[in-house]
């Protein structure tokens, strides 16, 4: 059975990113899949590419139109339209955790009999998450928060290269930071950049956080918080630390952006930064100022794509199989949608 994967253009307008690079969709179909690529003007590789890999080049936005068995496969939110959703969508939903606007799209996909296939959710037995962009989200996220730091930040910000961010990370001042979060992928990313800034980093993970010490963390100068959680647990920071006397925190990035979410660990702010407006004052004295961008792996594009696709490319290939983490994606989508629908009764 021929499947058609449906790659479409994404409508945040600082969104570089793709989910499937054209060396790999070449991959796909000289394996029998059909590929269609939206055209977009923002993404990192440019659509002849996709064309020279033997792609069909679709006009942007054209999924709505696309095959009812087509599986179409993006990063990022999907626009507001059309209000019923028909077919298998691959993306990062941010639906299962009570966020906003997450009901909204549940009520779409299943007023329109389609299904979410949320990536964040695409994960092996022990529930480690199989398709990531985390590394790089916490490498850009922790470089943002030296830069700004140090007053070198520029916005709005612009799309650069991971050698370039390294380039610009050495050469400046000492000072004390923290990575919550330290072992997994993101925390992983965001000690490289620390570490190419001249920056030791404390590390803490699930042992540190258990029992958390507040004032240890407010004793650092910088923090950047990678922890994503699906379960409560004590928040990091509160608000009252903000104003706590011993504070000698200035520069926090959090680079879950759980924002909204009751699973949230970070709740001192109520909305993310932007790239036009990348950090965002929290208290004014002494100074404390937050980076909450949440889709921080774009500022890298190029090498986020090849990463992320590189992840994403055994997964795809086992769509026509429907394997155990697709099988996981779809019972948790129909699982969800249920509940949505019997606490409306």
């Amino acid at each position: 059975m021929t499947v058609e994967l449906w790659m479409r253009s994404e409508v945040r307008a600082t969104e570089r990113r793709a989910p499937i690079t054209p060396a790999d969709a070449a991959a796909l179909v000289r394996e029998g899949f059909a590929v269609t690529v939206e055209e977009s003007a923002q993404r990192v590789h440019p659509i002849e590419e996709y064309a020279a890999a033997g792609c069909t080049v679709a006009e942007t936005g054209s999924w709505v139109d696309a095959p009812r068995d087509a599986v179409v496969v993006g990063l990022k939110e999907l626009p507001d339209q059309p209000a019923e959703l028909r077919h298998r969508h691959v993306f990062f939903g941010h639906a299962y955790k009570q966020q906003e606007g997450a009901e909204r799209l549940l009520r779409r996909f299943d007023a329109g009999g389609g299904v979410l296939l949320d990536l964040e959710y695409l994960t092996d037995d022990s529930g480690r998450r199989l398709a990531a962009f985390g590394y790089w989200a916490g490498y850009v996220g922790a470089a943002l928060a030296v830069l700004h730091h140090r007053g070198e930040l520029d916005a709005p910000l612009r799309p650069t290269s991971v050698p370039d961010l390294d380039a610009r990370l050495s050469g400046g001042d000492p000072m004390s930071a923290i990575v919550i979060g330290a072992l997994g992928r993101c925390g992983r990313g965001a000690d490289r950049a620390l570490t190419a800034a001249g920056v030791t980093p404390t590390r803490w993970d699930v042992a540190e956080t258990r029992d958390l010490d507040r004032p240890a963390l407010l004793r650092h100068e910088l923090m950047v918080n990678t922890v994503l959680t699906s379960a409560p647990v004590p928040p990091f920071l509160r608000p009252a630390d903000l104003d706590a006397p011993e504070r000698a925190l200035r520069t926090v990035c959090d680079v879950t952006c759980d924002v909204g979410s009751p699973f949230n660990v970070l709740p001192i702010y109520d909305s993310t930064t932007s790239w036009e407006q990348p950090a965002r004052t929290l208290r004014d004295e002494p100074p404390l100022d937050l980076i909450a961008i949440d889709n921080l792996p774009s500022l890298v594009p190029l090498e986020a794509t090849e990463a992320f696709s590189a992840d994403l490319l055994p997964l795809l290939r086992d769509l026509p199989r429907a394997t155990s983490p697709w099988q996981r994606c779809e019972r948790l989508f129909h699982d969800t949608v249920a509940s949505v629908k019997e606490a409306s009764r």
